[in-house]
């Protein structure tokens, strides 16, 4: 079972306390984007093997969006962050890339 740390509350929760959110740090597609670019933000995601930056909500803690790294396919959490945090914390990029190197969170699904 997949747990994550909610860096607001500081609860370990077990994924059936969580809700997820899709793929992090998204740049949203703004009004003067082509319909092929807003269709391409709503719908169109990779789907990393490997290391992945997500977003999660602690639905039955304290409410809050987070964000997660982890892998996808051992399950192994590199660390959380919170929600307004506009890219990874260094000791987050650090642990991925001592299993991954040469990953990059601007490449990354």
């Amino acid at each position: 079972m997949l747990l994550l740390t909610c860096p607001y509350c500081g609860i370990a929760a077990e994924e059936t306390e969580l809700a997820p959110g899709g793929a992090a740090h998204l740049t949203r597609a703004g009004p003067e984007a082509s319909d092929a670019a807003f269709d391409a933000y709503l719908f169109l995601r990779d789907n990393p093997k490997g290391p992945h930056l997500e977003r999660w909500r602690h639905a039955m803690g304290c409410g809050k969006w987070f964000l997660a790294a982890r892998d996808t396919v051992t399950h192994e959490v590199y660390g959380t962050y919170p929600a307004q945090t506009r890219e990874p914390p260094a000791e987050v990029v650090a642990r991925i890339r001592a299993r991954h190197p040469g990953w990059s969170w601007r490449s990354a699904g």
